[in-house]
């Protein structure tokens, strides 16, 4: 499935400036990789988010949120995907942005994605 830009072009205006921010297309979508670590990205419209595997169960109990489903219907439990009426604003867009991010900050740097 392809990435839809608009949400893309949100995503790209919404990460903080002063992070270390790459995109690489995987996974069917577009993915934003923060100091070497994937944390959200774009798959359709929805947003994918990295939250910890500590934070999954009570993420799926919010509205409009999923599991990630990825190859052979894997749902890796760091991962969730946020359907439209969920980051439909920008608060609700930076409110699950920050959370990826502050997931990501915790782990060491990722190694140089290529």
């Amino acid at each position: 499935m392809a990435y839809d830009e608009f949400t893309a072009r949100r995503v790209r205006n919404a990460l903080p400036s002063n992070l270390d921010v790459k995109e690489i297309k995987m996974m069917g979508g577009l993915v934003f990789m923060v100091n070497g670590n994937m944390c959200c990205g774009v798959v359709g419209k929805d947003l994918m988010v990295r939250i910890g595997p500590e934070a999954y169960r009570s993420a799926l109990t919010e509205p409009h949120v999923r599991p990630m489903e990825i190859g052979g219907g894997r749902k890796p439990r760091a991962f969730i995907r946020v359907e439209p009426d969920g980051h439909e604003t920008e608060q609700q867009l930076a409110a699950w942005l920050t959370r990826g991010i502050k997931f990501v900050s915790s782990l060491p740097p990722g190694k140089p994605a290529g």
